[in-house]
């Protein structure tokens, strides 16, 4: 009956909408239920009346809202929110007569509720920077705040046939830009994915009913090979002695878009539609099941994804395997029953309304969103160019990379080893002058990739420069970055800065490198000189093995000023930092890295 409240039901009557309600959500306790009841009545008595644009009466919405809410199990504040979520929209309804009535938990909910509600978010642009950062940092103050919006938003998708054409391109694009991401990253992929097709629905309806006529199209047979692939793994792990549920998951609309967007291919060229899941109880079966799917079909090539030993910032968990099953990739996903409740709802799914039953494996606290949002709270927060690019890196897709002690670091797609830098301490940032990547050196300006492991290259003579602005990615990094150049550097001016996108640097050859050894530095020239035939070294942070090239060109002497440059097949090549042809080397601001003299071998005039 929630599903039929969550639409259109034909029901009315605000007695039996209750009555329905609660006969589907048990879970509550007599003094819950009589909290609950106490609002719907008081909701009827300043609403009861109205009707929406649509002439539907004005408590359905909100009784739906308070369904999807009560389904995640959430608490009895939170239902009570969502049922009065938009009432200070009525005339004579005072936030003093909510917070007496239900309390201070409530009503705070409610008020943010509303703020979000008025706020105007131009979603191609997002100049109204204010909007969103006073959207996203509600979550801070109450998670639950976002958890009532997110679910008025799905109810208002699913309803949005009585909203104009106009409107219904606007909202829908809106929740593609900010709704159905913020679902994402607070793991509640059932939200987002409906959210997505919803929406696709109404920003692409051309596209949408041709992939929903292809998907129907062959429905009968996919049913058939998806009923065979699970009767085996059934058999497989009955087995084992193993206890599973196997069901067939369909991909969703939206994602088999942008399947075709990013591969360039129609629908009916994409062969990784077909996925199955598996729930086992215990984590350990997890894994036996996975290598009884592997016996029963050959794993594609770099197509397991072990998301349990290394859960995503968001708590899901899960193991992904694809195999080929009768000549078709047949993809796989095994998790235990508590991570599919995480899976699905995320952190709505901890939020519960008994609380110590489960293992907070997605608390409030370290949801990597969240930490993210208080750090920002420091930092920039009405620049509209910097609020662009955090709404970018908040929302947009992430990579997940690893510290050399194991520690994952979340990242934006695209950013780059000094964003990882910052993303540890400032100083490691400000005195970056190299990275590893799986111990391979790599350009400071390359995307970092998926699960590398990254070492961090310092000098604490490095400071900052001007062009590290366009290599980096997240709003932190850059915002450190140019504090320390309006500080140290008088020169510096921040509308000089080319935006990475169009590839033009500002470089700065000479002055804008690591302070360098200079001849003769640290050395007593009278008493000692340097052992000529010793091999020429030179350093990026501590580390000096390294396979480098001189450049003939500007044939760079020990004590010069020097740059360098990742060169295919032959190391570092170390330029003078004042060459000309250095500056002429295709891509050098991609493949540019710090470079000093390494201690040279002293000898002795005594022979010691």
């Amino acid at each position: 009956m929630i599903e039929k409240l969550e639409f259109n039901t034909t029901i009315v009557d605000p007695e039996e909408l209750l009555r329905i309600f609660f006969r589907e959500n048990p879970q509550y306790n007599a003094a819950d239920v009589a909290k609950i009841t106490k609002a719907w009545n008081y909701l009827v008595s300043i609403a009861g009346n109205l009707t929406r644009d649509c002439g539907r009466p004005y408590i359905l919405h909100p009784m739906r809202v308070a369904a999807i809410l009560a389904s995640s199990q959430l608490d009895a504040d939170t239902i009570i929110a969502g049922f009065l979520h938009n009432v200070l929209s009525i005339e004579n309804v005072k936030p003093e007569e909510i917070e007496e009535k239900f309390g201070k938990s409530v009503i705070n909910i409610v008020k943010a509720s509303t703020r979000i509600t008025n706020l105007k978010i131009q979603n191609k642009t997002l100049q109204q920077a204010d909007s969103v950062r006073k959207m996203l940092f509600a979550m801070v103050d109450d998670i639950r705040v976002i958890l009532v919006k997110l679910t008025d938003r799905l109810d208002r998708m699913r309803n949005i046939k009585f909203v104009d054409p106009e409107g219904q391109k606007n909202i829908a694009q809106e929740v593609i830009d900010i709704w159905a991401p913020l679902a994402n990253r607070l793991g509640m992929s059932s939200v987002k994915v409906e959210l997505e097709d919803l929406s696709l629905k109404f920003t692409n309806p051309d596209v949408f009913q041709q992939l929903k006529s292809l998907v129907a199209l062959k429905k009968e047979e996919r049913s058939e090979y998806l009923e065979k692939a699970q009767k085996e793994i059934y058999k497989s792990a009955n087995r084992a002695g193993i206890e599973v549920t196997v069901s067939s998951r369909a991909k969703h609309f939206y994602s088999i878009y942008q399947k075709m967007r990013k591969r360039n291919k129609s629908a009916d060229e994409l062969f990784d539609l077909l996925a199955l899941r598996v729930i086992c109880n215990t984590t350990a079966e997890c894994y036996i099941m996975i290598g009884q799917v592997h016996n029963l079909w050959k794993p594609l090539d770099g197509r397991f994804k072990d998301y349990i030993a290394m859960p995503k910032a968001n708590g899901y968990q899960s193991l992904h395997t694809t195999v080929l099953c009768e000549g078709k990739p047949l993809e796989i996903q095994i998790r235990t029953t508590e991570m599919h409740a995480v899976a699905e709802h995320g952190v709505a799914s901890h939020w519960l309304y008994k609380k110590g039953t489960n293992n907070d494996s997605v608390s409030v606290e370290n949801l990597s969103i969240i930490n993210q949002l208080k750090e920002l709270r420091k930092d920039h927060l009405n620049d509209d160019e910097f609020f662009n690019e955090i709404k970018g890196e908040l929302l947009g897709d992430s990579i997940f990379v690893f510290t050399p002690n194991g520690d994952v670091r979340e990242l934006p797609q695209g950013a780059t080893a000094i964003d990882f830098a910052y993303s540890i301490h400032s100083h490691i940032g400000e005195t970056i002058v190299g990275a590893k990547a799986d111990g391979h050196i790599i350009p400071l300006s390359s995307p970092l990739k998926n699960t590398q492991i990254i070492e961090i290259l310092t000098n604490p003579q490095a400071h900052p420069r001007v062009n590290q602005l366009s290599l980096v990615k997240t709003a932190r990094a850059r915002s450190k970055i140019r504090s320390w150049l309006l500080s140290n550097d008088p020169s510096f001016e921040t509308e000089k800065v080319a935006p990475k996108e169009t590839g033009k640097v500002e470089t700065e050859p000479a002055s804008g490198q690591p302070r360098s050894h200079k001849s003769g530095t640290g050395l007593n020239s009278s008493s000692s000189s340097i052992n000529e035939d010793a091999p020429v070294k030179i350093r990026i942070g501590d580390t000096t093995n390294f396979m480098i090239t001189v450049a003939r060109c500007c044939n760079p002497k020990y004590g010069d000023d020097i740059v360098g440059y990742v060169s295919r097949g032959r190391g570092i090549t170390v330029h003078r930092a004042d060459c000309r042809n250095f500056c002429r080397i295709p891509n050098i601001n991609e493949r540019y890295i710090s470079v000093i003299w390494e201690e040279p071998v002293i000898k002795n005039p005594n022979g010691r």
